[in-house]
């Protein structure tokens, strides 16, 4: 029963980072930086590692990239998603995981928004072939300190109200979490 609860979670999840997906792809954001995003289905990754662990938040990631290209048709947004969303939860797992203790959650979604960008440059860099892309990165680095800040914060607010909740699924993992992101 507890695993049937957690999966249909896990499910709600990907369809919840779906939907923030397709609403940020209809958002133009009048800004310096052509492409950036708000990045607002990466709070259902944050999130998801938080209460359900790294594993999870990696395969909710990759369904959530899978789907939305499924929805949108856009190909070859699939490399950049998925590129973005490996590196991104890699980094927020090993940052999490091993330094939650200096970084607090708004710190793992900066440094998870800025792998993200990261790793979309770099695709963009090697489908292009031009290295002259990468000198888009340091705006793109800017913003996701402020994207990050603003996914970290949220995914925190989410965290504490929903730790009721997601706790009768995931006893085990917030006894380690203890009240760290409260």
């Amino acid at each position: 029963m507890r695993d049937t609860k957690r999966l249909i979670f896990l499910s709600l999840l990907v369809a919840i980072g779906l939907g923030l997906g397709l609403i940020e792809s209809m958002m133009p954001l009048p800004f310096i930086a052509p492409g950036a995003k708000l990045g607002l289905s990466n709070m259902v990754i944050l999130i998801t590692m938080v209460v359900f662990g790294g594993k999870d938040a990696f395969v909710v990631g990759i369904l959530k990239s899978l789907v939305l290209t499924l929805v949108t048709g856009g190909v070859t947004s699939l490399f950049y998603s998925l590129a973005g969303s490996i590196l991104s939860c890699i980094t927020m797992y090993v940052i999490y995981r091993y330094f939650s203790n200096i970084f607090s959650l708004i710190g793992v979604s900066i440094f998870g928004a800025m792998a993200h960008n990261f790793a979309q440059v770099l695709v963009a860099c090697l489908m292009m072939n031009n290295y002259r892309i990468f000198s888009y990165l340091p705006i793109l680095q800017l913003t996701s300190l402020f994207t990050g800040y603003f996914v970290g914060l949220t995914s925190r607010f989410a965290v504490k109200n929903l730790k009721e909740s997601f706790s009768k699924i995931s006893p085990s993992h917030y006894d380690e979490l203890g009240d760290k992101y409260e």
